[in-house]
């Protein structure tokens, strides 16, 4: 009877112990979509229409040394995009088209710079003391 007994208290713990794992990948897998949806909420979706102008990020130039080397090659401008971020870009000087994947791209803001000739500036006064 001791054989039995043993045997039987065994298999309870056997199964104990296989529902606490599986409550441990559960846990696991709920902790890893909070995770998840907490970082998807920080990441910012690019998007480029067509038409603009584009800064593309060597990824090369990361491999030599320079600190005050630019890394931003263009302005491409984008003439198609697809689904999934794929983007296809044309350099001013040539007809080609290349295939990029819209985590290389920024969007460039020279243009509007010189379509804007005039620059408001605002002197900024110190505030009034309390003498005054």
């Amino acid at each position: 009877m001791g054989f039995e007994k043993a045997g039987t208290e065994r298999m309870l713990q056997l199964a104990e112990l296989e529902t606490l794992r599986l409550k441990a990948y559960d846990d696991s897998r709920l902790y890893k979509e909070r995770v998840k949806a907490v970082q998807d909420k920080h990441v910012k979706r690019k998007e480029f229409r067509p038409g603009e102008l584009v800064l593309l990020y060597n990824s090369k130039l990361r491999l030599i040394p320079g600190k005050l080397r630019s890394r931003w090659e263009g302005p491409y401008r984008v003439k198609k995009a697809e689904p999934y971020g794929v983007f296809h870009l044309s350099h001013p000087s040539s007809s080609k088209f290349i295939k990029v994947n819209g985590h290389r791209l920024k969007l460039y803001h020279g243009e509007k710079m010189k379509n804007h000739k005039e620059q408001e500036v605002f002197l900024l006064e110190d505030p009034p003391s309390a003498d005054e």
